[in-house]
């Protein structure tokens, strides 16, 4: 069984699609966190409704071992990219990016597919492999 594509069914059964799992450690607390999509946006009764769902199945499956806390969430306006498909959604969108080496890029997302993506910079297009990646997310401007 493939934990991520059982949780995936839960979430699509209420309207929504995955965006991604996360473990983190917070305060010496250990929270599974689970990022969902929805056109038109994610409230929190959808959140608490998939949260409510998704908690029985993980009692007899758990997502890592010891106690942990559930969240349900959306991965908001500034969202990590980490999957090719992350990169295909967020396609017009500006994206900032971290090199090894501590280089940084900022640009908007042209294009996309299993392989990498190419980004319009103050330098032109440029095109990148994800394997080339240190970190990449959106940002909104807010100015």
């Amino acid at each position: 069984m493939n934990l991520e594509s059982e949780i995936s069914k839960i979430v699509e059964a209420n309207g929504a699609a995955l965006y991604d799992t996360e473990v983190v450690t917070e305060f010496d607390e250990t929270i599974f966190r689970v990022y969902i999509t929805k056109t038109g946006g994610v409230s929190l009764d959808l959140c608490a409704t998939i949260s409510n769902e998704l908690s029985p199945f993980l009692d007899v499956h758990p997502p890592v071992n010891g106690h942990y806390r559930l969240e349900v969430s959306s991965p908001g306006i500034e969202r990590k990219l980490t999957k090719p498909a992350h990169f295909k959604n967020a396609l017009g969108e500006k994206v900032k990016l971290k090199l090894p080496g501590l280089e940084r890029i900022k640009g908007t997302l042209k294009s996309a597919d299993d392989e990498g993506f190419t980004l319009k910079t103050k330098h032109g297009e440029e095109s990148f492999t994800y394997g080339q990646l240190g970190t990449a997310k959106t940002y909104f401007d807010w100015n």
